[in-house]
């Protein structure tokens, strides 16, 4: 198929995510056709650093020669059977290796198929738990103001992103929010609601879509504390900041923490198939077992719950983790992204520059949102061979941590150069322009 014909097909038919589609048609789209290791490679074979991860979610690289393998051998065997009444053996193999690495006491695992869903089911299964328990009353939730969970219904009830989720306001179920790293503030909430309280639910350690928002340090721990105090439950979303983005594999590890539920997606599978998992402890699992006439049944499930295909890319992700020492060998490139952006923070275009591990958010201040200064800054490194996004005038960086440390430098590179020409372009007053059909001569061809 021509790009031409693509372009036309996308155009007249596709509806993009997060993209406000008038002024997606009015720019000559760019068209991904495959990928290799840590770049992504367009239909004239032009290269592109990742450096968003594929929306954060790629670990080891496109087209790792282990998890192709791995997806490869399961179709020769089946591509998908229900887990409604029947078993498989990667979706057994995998919780285990999932509970050998998850926080101490998770030692359920139950599958689905994307952050949201991990999320919703994390929701339902605290109410349940509690209803379970002859507290009926325990029905809200406590969450940080800018979180994100989701786009699900229930997801949006406990997120805090007023452009993402105010519209959805009359559909949504009431939340308690909490200022991030107030501490205090939760211990009032708690104080008051506790008797209501089902769970309460944080990112941790860096709010992802909130545009990298790093928590103190102590506050997961604190949080953690009062749960415990208030005998409330605790939710770690983990989609983000799973996989080693943080720098361990869990970022829940670095405080010590060990929450009740945890929801994982994103890099569970390095980036290749859809998958998610909610791990509960052995306590909450107990409290939905019951005879079959007494109704605790947990009543959630998804039709690709612990899809084969995708716990077999898991499974060689969770491989590639051990066999390539993947987190050790991402430590040294953590010192040396903290180093780059240092310099990034002192560029006079940049107001504030915040990171954890593997990701960081290159905040250009408060523009005019109509100067669309974050898609500038994005189209200029594509220009320059770099994928990245804006969370508003925030330029995300999440690389692979598969990247090496010329290409962490190359990507920092460009950003800066992009930075300072979209900022230049606001200042000199010029208008948007469409991104050329053909970028220039710095983009690398395809082998």
């Amino acid at each position: 198929m021509t790009q031409e014909r693509i372009r036309d097909l996308d155009g007249r038919h596709l509806w993009h995510p997060f993209t406000q589609q008038q002024g997606w048609s009015r720019e000559e789209p760019l068209v991904i056709e495959r990928g290799f290791g840590t770049d992504l490679i367009d239909a004239d074979g032009r290269r592109y650093i990742d450096g968003v991860s594929s929306l954060w979610c790629n670990v080891h690289g496109h087209r790792h020669p282990g998890i192709d393998k791995a997806i490869r051998d399961q179709l020769d065997r089946i591509a998908h059977s229900t887990m409604l009444g029947l078993t498989h053996p990667l979706a057994a193999e995998l919780a285990e290796r999932l509970v050998e690495i998850a926080p101490p006491g998770l030692e359920r695992v139950f599958y689905s198929d994307s952050g949201s869903t991990a999320t919703e089911i994390a929701l339902k299964m605290a109410f349940q738990y509690w209803h379970q328990q002859g507290e009926s009353k325990r029905r809200s939730y406590v969450c940080l103001r800018d979180a994100y969970h989701g786009d699900t219904i229930g997801a949006v009830s406990v997120g805090g992103i007023d452009l993402f989720h105010e519209c959805y306001g009359p559909l949504l179920f009431d939340a308690h929010h909490v200022t991030p790293g107030d501490a205090a503030e939760l211990e009032c909430i708690l104080d008051f609601h506790d008797s209501e309280i089902a769970a309460v639910i944080v990112e941790p350690l860096v709010q992802g879509a909130a545009g990298i928002r790093v928590q103190p340090p102590g506050f997961l721990r604190r949080v953690r504390e009062l749960c415990d105090n208030h005998d409330v439950l605790l939710i770690c979303d983990e989609v983000a900041t799973g996989f080693g983005r943080t720098g361990t594999m869990f970022a829940c590890e670095q405080e010590r923490v060990s929450p009740d539920l945890m929801c994982v997606a994103k890099g569970l599978t390095g980036g290749y198939m859809p998958l998610a998992a909610t791990l509960a402890t052995e306590r909450i699992y107990e409290g939905f077992l019951g005879a079959h006439e007494d109704f605790r049944t947990f009543f959630h499930g998804h039709t690709y719950t612990g899809n084969p295909l995708a716990c077999a890319s898991a499974i060689a992700n969770l491989d590639a983790f051990e066999s390539e020492g993947t987190l050790l060998r991402l430590q040294p490139k953590i010192r040396l992204f903290a180093e780059l952006l240092r310099e990034v923070a002192e560029m006079p275009e940049v107001l504030e520059v915040r990171g954890r591990g593997f990701m960081a958010g290159i905040d250009l201040g408060d523009y005019d949102p109509a100067l669309r200064m974050g898609h500038r800054a994005t189209l200029a490194a594509r220009e320059r061979g770099a994928i990245v996004r804006p969370l508003g005038d925030t330029i995300v960086l999440v690389p692979p941590l598969a990247i090496s440390k010329a290409e962490l430098r190359r990507l920092v590179s460009i950003t800066r150069e992009a930075i300072v020409a979209a900022c230049a372009e606001v200042s000199a007053g010029a208008q948007p322009t469409p991104l050329p059909a053909a970028a220039n001569g710095e983009l690398r061809r395809a082998a």
